[in-house]
């Protein structure tokens, strides 16, 4: 089977406890993710975000369902002002020590793996984005860098180009 891009989707960033939390989601059907299956995830992801540490609250995630039965919630949090916090979860996927094939049954992963080729797209946008906004400037803007997303699309470049200040949303 030939490789293709996936769709990458953009909902707007939501506050968990105090974190503001930017969010993609990677699946192949245009209709976007399941909602039970993003309910699922995001019940999860307050246990997968860092305690405070003065950097400014911000993180950002890849929810990612795969074309099996698998889905992936990958949790990016700025840490010590300028490092990356990685925490993942997964559904549905057994050989990941998921019990079973539910794609809304998330555990907490114990392995090191940040993510697949449609996954890290977001992590490169990300990085430049927190150097552009809270690390390059006199003074930190955090708004600015919640709103400063990839747009809506594909996962890979020939689809999109990444815009500074560019959302998009579920359909």
């Amino acid at each position: 089977m030939a490789f293709t891009e996936k769709l990458l989707l953009v909902p707007p960033p939501v506050d968990i406890g105090g974190r503001h939390v930017k969010r993609y989601h990677v699946t192949a059907d245009p209709r976007g993710i399941d909602p039970e299956v993003e309910r699922a995830a995001y019940a999860l992801l307050p246990e997968l975000l860092p305690p405070p540490d003065g950097t400014p609250p911000a993180s950002f995630v890849v929810l990612h369902r795969g074309g099996d039965t698998g889905a992936y919630l990958n949790v990016y949090s700025w840490v010590w002002d300028n490092v990356l916090h990685f925490a993942g979860a997964a559904a549905g996927q057994p050989v990941l020590g998921c019990p079973d094939t539910d794609p809304t049954h998330f555990v907490r992963l114990d392995r090191s793996l940040i993510g697949c080729v449609w996954e890290l797209p977001p992590i490169h946008h990300e990085r430049d984005a927190w150097v552009r906004h809270l690390l390059a400037p006199d003074r930190p803007d955090l708004p600015a860098y919640l709103a400063d997303a990839l747009p809506a699309g594909t996962t890979g470049t020939a689809g999109t180009t990444p815009t500074t200040g560019t959302t998009g949303a579920l359909a």
